[in-house]
Protein backbone atom coordinates (compact mmCIF):
# COMPACT_ATOMS: atom_id res chain seq x y z
CA UNK A 1 0.00 0.00 0.00
CA UNK A 2 1.25 3.49 -0.86
CA UNK A 3 1.95 5.26 2.42
CA UNK A 4 4.52 7.80 3.54
CA UNK A 5 7.75 6.04 4.58
CA UNK A 6 8.48 7.82 7.87
CA UNK A 7 4.96 8.42 9.15
CA UNK A 8 4.46 11.77 10.81
CA UNK A 9 1.28 13.15 12.28
CA UNK A 10 -0.69 16.09 10.95
CA UNK A 11 0.45 18.12 13.95
CA UNK A 12 4.10 17.29 13.21
CA UNK A 13 3.56 18.32 9.58
CA UNK A 14 2.13 21.67 10.67
CA UNK A 15 4.94 22.21 13.20
CA UNK A 16 7.55 21.53 10.50
CA UNK A 17 5.77 23.88 8.10
CA UNK A 18 5.70 26.59 10.78
CA UNK A 19 9.47 26.15 11.26
CA UNK A 20 10.11 26.38 7.51
CA UNK A 21 7.96 29.51 7.22
CA UNK A 22 9.84 31.02 10.19
CA UNK A 23 13.08 30.67 8.23
CA UNK A 24 14.31 27.25 9.37
CA UNK A 25 14.39 25.87 5.84
CA UNK A 26 16.31 22.77 6.96
CA UNK A 27 13.06 21.55 8.57
CA UNK A 28 11.73 21.01 5.05
CA UNK A 29 14.19 18.11 4.71
CA UNK A 30 12.12 16.16 7.27
CA UNK A 31 9.00 16.59 5.11
CA UNK A 32 10.94 15.53 2.03
CA UNK A 33 12.33 12.46 3.82
CA UNK A 34 8.86 11.51 5.02
CA UNK A 35 7.18 11.79 1.63
CA UNK A 36 9.84 11.21 -1.02
CA UNK A 37 8.84 7.60 -1.79
CA UNK A 38 5.16 8.65 -1.73
CA UNK A 39 5.78 11.41 -4.29
CA UNK A 40 7.99 9.17 -6.44
CA UNK A 41 5.37 6.40 -6.53
CA UNK A 42 2.65 8.83 -7.63
CA UNK A 43 4.87 10.27 -10.37
CA UNK A 44 5.89 6.78 -11.50
CA UNK A 45 2.25 5.71 -11.81
CA UNK A 46 1.62 8.63 -14.15
CA UNK A 47 4.87 8.69 -16.12
CA UNK A 48 5.79 4.99 -16.12
CA UNK A 49 9.47 5.94 -16.36
CA UNK A 50 11.81 5.97 -13.33
CA UNK A 51 14.11 8.86 -14.30
CA UNK A 52 11.18 11.04 -15.37
CA UNK A 53 9.30 10.14 -12.17
CA UNK A 54 12.32 11.05 -10.03
CA UNK A 55 12.55 14.40 -11.77
CA UNK A 56 8.80 15.07 -11.44
CA UNK A 57 8.83 14.17 -7.73
CA UNK A 58 11.79 16.48 -7.18
CA UNK A 59 10.05 19.27 -9.11
CA UNK A 60 6.93 18.72 -7.00
CA UNK A 61 8.91 19.22 -3.77
CA UNK A 62 10.44 22.40 -5.17
CA UNK A 63 6.97 23.69 -6.10
CA UNK A 64 5.56 22.72 -2.72
CA UNK A 65 8.40 24.59 -1.00
CA UNK A 66 7.85 27.63 -3.23
CA UNK A 67 4.10 27.72 -2.46
CA UNK A 68 4.29 26.63 1.18
CA UNK A 69 2.92 30.01 2.33
CA UNK A 70 -0.29 29.21 0.41
CA UNK A 71 -0.82 25.86 2.17
CA UNK A 72 -4.17 26.32 3.94
CA UNK A 73 -4.01 23.45 6.47
CA UNK A 74 -7.51 22.22 5.72
CA UNK A 75 -5.93 19.00 4.51
CA UNK A 76 -2.73 17.18 5.35
CA UNK A 77 0.52 18.23 3.73
CA UNK A 78 0.68 14.78 2.08
CA UNK A 79 -2.66 15.38 0.34
CA UNK A 80 -1.52 18.80 -0.87
CA UNK A 81 1.79 17.31 -2.01
CA UNK A 82 -0.10 14.54 -3.80
CA UNK A 83 -2.00 17.11 -5.89
CA UNK A 84 1.17 19.01 -6.71
CA UNK A 85 3.00 15.79 -7.64
CA UNK A 86 0.12 14.52 -9.74
CA UNK A 87 -0.19 17.83 -11.63
CA UNK A 88 3.59 18.02 -12.12
CA UNK A 89 3.69 14.46 -13.50
CA UNK A 90 0.72 15.09 -15.80
CA UNK A 91 2.43 18.24 -17.13
CA UNK A 92 5.63 16.28 -17.74
CA UNK A 93 3.69 13.55 -19.51
CA UNK A 94 1.98 16.12 -21.76
CA UNK A 95 5.35 17.66 -22.62
CA UNK A 96 6.75 14.22 -23.46
CA UNK A 97 3.70 13.38 -25.55
CA UNK A 98 3.95 16.65 -27.45
CA UNK A 99 7.64 15.94 -28.06
CA UNK A 100 6.86 12.43 -29.30
CA UNK A 101 4.00 13.66 -31.47
CA UNK A 102 6.24 16.26 -33.09
CA UNK A 103 8.65 13.54 -34.21
CA UNK A 104 7.28 11.34 -36.94
CA UNK A 105 5.63 8.57 -35.00
CA UNK A 106 6.62 5.58 -37.04
CA UNK A 107 6.86 2.32 -35.19
CA UNK A 108 8.69 -0.55 -36.82
CA UNK A 109 6.85 -3.77 -36.13
CA UNK A 110 9.23 -6.67 -35.82
CA UNK A 111 8.25 -10.09 -36.98
CA UNK A 112 7.39 -12.25 -34.05
CA UNK A 113 6.25 -9.35 -31.83
CA UNK A 114 2.86 -11.01 -31.42
CA UNK A 115 4.50 -14.25 -30.29
CA UNK A 116 6.67 -12.36 -27.81
CA UNK A 117 3.62 -10.62 -26.33
CA UNK A 118 1.81 -13.93 -25.91
CA UNK A 119 4.81 -15.44 -24.15
CA UNK A 120 4.79 -12.72 -21.49
CA UNK A 121 2.47 -12.80 -18.56
CA UNK A 122 -0.80 -12.41 -20.50
CA UNK A 123 -2.87 -10.99 -17.67
CA UNK A 124 -0.53 -8.11 -17.00
CA UNK A 125 -0.02 -7.37 -20.66
CA UNK A 126 -3.73 -7.25 -21.44
CA UNK A 127 -4.61 -5.23 -18.35
CA UNK A 128 -1.85 -2.74 -19.12
CA UNK A 129 -3.13 -2.41 -22.69
CA UNK A 130 -6.66 -1.85 -21.46
CA UNK A 131 -5.49 0.66 -18.83
CA UNK A 132 -3.81 2.71 -21.56
CA UNK A 133 -7.25 3.24 -23.13
CA UNK A 134 -8.50 5.01 -19.99
CA UNK A 135 -8.03 8.74 -19.45
CA UNK A 136 -5.46 9.80 -16.84
CA UNK A 137 -7.97 10.53 -14.06
CA UNK A 138 -9.76 7.19 -14.51
CA UNK A 139 -6.48 5.29 -14.68
CA UNK A 140 -5.20 6.97 -11.54
CA UNK A 141 -8.44 6.44 -9.60
CA UNK A 142 -8.36 2.71 -10.47
CA UNK A 143 -4.69 2.45 -9.47
CA UNK A 144 -5.17 4.27 -6.17
CA UNK A 145 -8.34 2.41 -5.22
CA UNK A 146 -7.57 -1.13 -6.39
CA UNK A 147 -3.80 -1.37 -6.59
CA UNK A 148 -2.77 0.95 -3.77
CA UNK A 149 -5.86 0.10 -1.69
CA UNK A 150 -6.78 3.62 -0.64
CA UNK A 151 -10.37 4.12 0.50
CA UNK A 152 -12.75 6.07 -1.74
CA UNK A 153 -12.57 8.95 0.73
CA UNK A 154 -8.76 9.00 0.60
CA UNK A 155 -8.79 8.89 -3.21
CA UNK A 156 -11.35 11.71 -3.27
CA UNK A 157 -9.24 13.83 -0.93
CA UNK A 158 -6.07 13.21 -2.97
CA UNK A 159 -7.75 13.96 -6.27
CA UNK A 160 -9.59 16.98 -4.88
CA UNK A 161 -13.03 15.67 -5.81
CA UNK A 162 -16.13 14.71 -3.83
CA UNK A 163 -16.29 11.12 -2.60
CA UNK A 164 -19.43 10.38 -4.64
CA UNK A 165 -17.71 11.61 -7.80
CA UNK A 166 -14.81 9.24 -7.18
CA UNK A 167 -17.19 6.37 -6.47
CA UNK A 168 -18.89 6.95 -9.85
CA UNK A 169 -15.52 7.47 -11.58
CA UNK A 170 -14.12 4.19 -10.22
CA UNK A 171 -17.30 2.33 -11.19
CA UNK A 172 -17.33 3.74 -14.74
CA UNK A 173 -13.59 3.23 -15.15
CA UNK A 174 -13.95 -0.39 -14.08
CA UNK A 175 -16.73 -0.90 -16.68
CA UNK A 176 -14.63 0.82 -19.35
CA UNK A 177 -11.65 -1.34 -18.41
CA UNK A 178 -13.80 -4.46 -18.78
CA UNK A 179 -14.96 -3.27 -22.22
CA UNK A 180 -11.40 -2.66 -23.34
CA UNK A 181 -10.26 -6.05 -22.04
CA UNK A 182 -13.09 -7.71 -23.96
CA UNK A 183 -12.03 -5.95 -27.18
CA UNK A 184 -8.38 -6.87 -26.68
CA UNK A 185 -9.13 -10.50 -25.89
CA UNK A 186 -11.49 -10.82 -28.87
CA UNK A 187 -8.83 -9.47 -31.21
CA UNK A 188 -6.27 -11.88 -29.74
CA UNK A 189 -8.62 -14.83 -30.28
CA UNK A 190 -9.22 -13.73 -33.89
CA UNK A 191 -5.46 -13.52 -34.48
CA UNK A 192 -4.81 -17.04 -33.20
Amino acid sequence: MLRPSAVITKEEEFALIDRVLAGQTEAYARLVDSYKSFAFTIALKVLENRPEAEEAAQDAFVRAFHYLKKFNREARFSTWLYRITFNTAISAKRKNKMRMDSIENKIIVHEGAAEDALERNDKHVYIAQAMEKLNEMDKLSIQLYYLQEFSLEEVAEMMGQPSNTIKVRVHRARLRLAEELTKILKSEVVNL
